[in-house]
């Protein structure tokens, strides 16, 4: 039996009460913005439309960049180029089909899924397409690719390895899904030889990149309570892999993991829930609660250095990092930097009332921000 995808947002998610229809408070109440000492400015250094936006299911078509060219795209299919720097465009195409995963810009080649279960290769010279593959289901994980191989992490728990030069099928693996989760899927991490992939069953599991089998597997989260929605254990994020061969994974109503990467052995853990990629910078690893607490850990041990409340209930997208400090969108469309030392907000800007669910891009003190309408906007910390 194919599982159910849990279309609200869980960070926002209210509940029907009763016969009356009446609706209960959220879990996590949006926390209302105060003021604080800037010291940080976000200016704008251009802004143009990328067309529809994310749709009103909120597919996570987050942008890619890829050295002086940043591309976005619509939940219909259109497909923009951008220059980076000041925002003219290089091409616009129509890709007659419905785009539900974020990019990935890579070499010259532009990489994304559809919601009917397709892979389009593209070039990023004048938006091409060199290739399309067939993966069994809905693709709302960016692909990931290494020298040789793109894998795609489908909504029905599938991992599929396409050749990059060819778009053809190298290998394929199953794994066995709960009846309901998270909408959305965890998001792979490749190396050549190694593919690490975290799945709904609370599972993360290392992949062969030779054959697509198991090397190692390890039980991330434990689904508990007596409701479905109770016993979600979702690896929703990315597993992030540092240069040491560490693994850090997150997972909702679960723990936080760090594992050895080559054998899967854990190093540490710590109950905490969440459906986001942590990033790792430096020393530290920096998470973002279920509730919209972040937090600040010692990415060798796990002992918390510090939190911020600032955002909780605002459901702020997945971390990116410029200039020392972590960069957020909310629901309500603000853009939000928080420094990455002292947990404190530092700068802020409103973007756009349409609400940022997709982690913004960085390069160097540059960000650029889409919004769920189509807005995408770039600016410069000073």
């Amino acid at each position: 039996m194919k599982p159910t995808f849990l279309i609200a947002a869980l960070a926002g998610l209210t509940l029907l009460a009763g016969c009356a229809g009446n609706k209960v408070e959220p879990q996590y109440p949006p926390t209302e913005l105060s003021d604080f000492a800037a010291s940080a400015e976000l200016a704008s250094a251009w802004r143009e439309g990328a067309g529809d936006g994310l749709g009103r299911a909120a597919y996570p078509i987050a942008p890619a960049r890829d050295g002086d060219a940043l591309f976005a795209a619509d939940h219909r299919g259109e497909l923009f180029a951008f220059d980076a720097d000041d925002g003219d465009t290089r091409w616009e195409v129509d890709l007659e089909v419905p785009v539900s995963s974020a990019l990935t810009a890579v070499a010259g080649d532009l990489y994304l899924g559809t919601r009917n279960g397709e892979v389009l290769a593209v070039s990023q010279r004048d938006g091409s397409v060199r290739w399309r593959a067939r993966v069994p289901s809905e693709v709302l994980a960016a692909p990931q690719p290494n020298q040789q191989q793109l894998i795609v992490q489908s909504v029905d728990g599938t991992i599929t390895a396409l050749d990059r030069a060819s778009g053809d099928e190298r290998w394929s693996y199953q794994a066995s899904l709960p009846s309901l989760t998270l909408r959305g899927t965890g998001t792979p991490t490749t190396i050549d030889p190694l593919t690490f992939a975290g799945f709904a069953n609370g599972r993360l599991v290392a992949l062969d990149n030779r054959s697509g089998q198991p090397l190692w597997e390890r039980r991330i989260a434990v689904a508990q309570g007596r409701s479905d929605i109770e016993r979600l254990v979702d690896l929703a994020g990315q597993p992030v892999l540092t240069p040491d061969g560490r693994l850090f994974v997150t997972s909702y109503n679960g723990r936080l993991v760090a594992l050895e990467a080559s054998r899967g052995e854990p190093l540490w853990a710590r109950d905490l829930s969440s459906y986001h990629t942590p990033i790792v910078v430096g020393d530290f690893l920096f998470v973002v609660e279920e509730s919209g607490r972040i937090l600040a850990l010692a990415a060798d041990s796990g002992d918390e250095v510090w939190r911020n409340s600032d955002l909780e209930g605002r459901r702020p997208t997945s971390p990116a990092f410029a200039d020392g400090k972590l960069v957020f969108g909310d629901f309500e469309g603000y853009l939000h930097l928080i420094d990455a030392r002292s947990g404190e907000m530092v700068g802020r800007e409103r973007i756009d009332g349409s609400g940022i669910g997709v982690r913004p891009v960085t390069a160097g003190n540059r960000i650029h921000v889409l919004a769920n309408d189509g807005t995408l906007e770039t600016l410069d910390i000073r």
